[in-house]
């Protein structure tokens, strides 16, 4: 699960975040992962646009038990 992605303003519009995912995605299928996850506020859009363009889509378990929630416990 991908947490805190986050490119500083200033160096927005670069692609940072793209070659990020990359290096990400690369890691994981040398590991044999199955996915990636990734959690993202619903106002996002800049970034909901940004995953989508990757191949992030929003994901339901079962269509009938409805959409997965991510839950934390802080230590």
């Amino acid at each position: 699960n991908i947490h805190d992605l986050i490119v500083a303003t200033e160096f927005r519009g670069r692609g940072l975040s793209t070659k990020m995912l990359k290096m990400v995605e690369e890691i994981a299928i040398e590991r044999n992962c199955c996915k990636l996850t990734l959690e993202v506020l619903e106002n996002n859009v800049i970034a909901i646009n940004s995953y989508k363009k990757f191949g992030f889509e929003n994901y339901q378990l079962d269509p009938i038990m409805g959409k997965a929630e991510f839950w934390q416990k802080n230590l």
